[in-house]
């Protein structure tokens, strides 16, 4: 009745077919990422190289600059793997051959993260999304040894009695014990992957083991989610739930709610246990109501309890991860349900590309992204796994048809 109804509008009106079509145009947006990509491999050459042992982080609204800030690869730095994974998708694009190099220079050095003691949880995304995204591309042997090591590194943090794998050894004594933070959901494709592609099966055992647990201890039964979870490490019983990087433990932190919404996705498309797709729709769902309480458009603010309301900082990043999750998430679901998820991306996608794009202001895709609001870190920033997550769902669009 919908394509009768559009078919007859065209017949009146002949124009608006070329206004419908055009609307929301994905190439376009990607050209825009690539022009914007060349303009930062630019800068990041100044000198005649690049130096691949410092990876783009952050561009600050207070940073003159307008350049990336970059931080030195060390297992410390969780945002290393977003760059060289930003360079392998826009090449998967654009098959230019200086970001193809650029890619090569800046995955090398992580490489030894994949065989090194770990450090904290943030291996996934570290190697999965630099080293994976560069072996989806290139059918690297290298790579694929370097994730199926990743996995097995990834896996020695995971602590049977608990259920999941530890986030941050070094944060055992703040928490007073056993910490595993949603971010971890994220980590969970390494280890699926690695089991799916040679590695051992005990990898997707972990990795269902720790999103079951997660499941029954880390959210409220709204379907919002605490930060970290924490557990007694010896007994392995919950303790209680905090929100480290939220605005109070009751709130939620709009990217945690996020890493959730993706994390659970994921797990779905390698278990195809509807259980988790349940869960995954629920938390979506949580998302999708507070947004459209609270956000005055398609972007949240960053803490959905923050009093401040609108006038609390944005978070741009957790939009495009619910995006980029909301489009899989559509593929799993009944027609109207995967219509209304499509649809809420599309959306998501197209108020971020015409409100929230860096343009000339600097050399990111994107502006207004809080990092770590109570450590006063990256408040209304342009951040790199923001950009990251943005052109993983404008390629998801793609894939799926525009």
């Amino acid at each position: 009745m919908k394509k009768l109804f559009i078919s007859f509008l065209l017949l009146l009106f002949p124009t608006m077919g070329a206004w419908a079509d055009s609307h929301f145009n994905v190439d376009t947006q990607l050209q825009y990422c690539h022009k914007q990509l060349n303009r930062a491999l630019q800068l990041l050459r100044q000198g005649g190289s690049y130096d691949f042992t410092m990876q783009p982080r952050n561009i600050l609204s207070t940073d003159k600059s307008r350049g990336w800030n970059c931080r030195k690869v060390s297992a410390e730095e969780w945002c290393s793997g977003f760059w060289p994974g930003i360079l392998w998708m826009d090449y998967s694009y654009s098959h230019d051959s200086v970001v193809y190099n650029a890619a090569r220079g800046y995955s090398e050095t992580l490489r030894p993260l994949a065989h090194q003691k770990i450090y904290d949880h943030d291996l996934g995304f570290l190697i999965n999304c630099s080293l994976g995204k560069g072996y989806d591309v290139t059918h690297y042997d290298g790579y694929h040894a370097d994730l199926l090591a990743a996995a097995d590194t990834l896996a020695t943090l995971f602590n049977p009695v608990v259920g999941t794998m530890l986030s941050w050894p070094r944060n055992v004594k703040m928490f007073g014990g056993h910490n595993t933070i949603m971010d971890n959901m994220m980590n969970l494709e390494l280890l699926f992957r690695a089991s799916t592609e040679g590695g051992s099966k005990l990898l997707s055992d972990v990795a269902i083991m720790h999103a079951t647990t997660t499941m029954r201890n880390h959210f409220r039964p709204d379907g919002s989610c605490y930060h970290v979870a924490v557990y007694d490490t010896i007994t392995g019983q919950f303790l209680r739930g905090v929100n480290h990087q939220g605005y109070a433990d009751y709130s939620m932190w709009a990217r945690g709610q996020s890493w959730a919404i993706y994390g659970f996705t994921v797990t779905y498309r390698y278990t195809h246990n509807k259980l988790f797709l349940d869960f995954a729709q629920k938390v979506a769902n949580a998302y999708l109501t507070r947004l459209h309480e609270i956000s005055d458009d398609e972007v949240p603010i960053w803490d959905f309890n923050d009093p401040r309301g609108l006038h609390a900082p944005k978070d741009a990043s957790a939009a495009c991860v619910v995006a980029d999750a909301l489009l899989e998430l559509s593929t799993y679901v009944p027609a109207s349900k995967a219509e209304e998820y499509r649809d809420e991306a599309v959306k998501m996608l197209e108020c971020l590309s015409s409100k929230y794009q860096s343009g000339n202001r600097n050399v990111a895709f994107l502006l207004h992204s809080t990092g770590n609001l109570p450590a006063k870190s990256e408040i209304d920033a342009s951040i790199v796994y923001a950009d990251y997550y943005y052109l993983e769902a404008l390629l998801r669009l793609k894939q799926l048809g525009d």
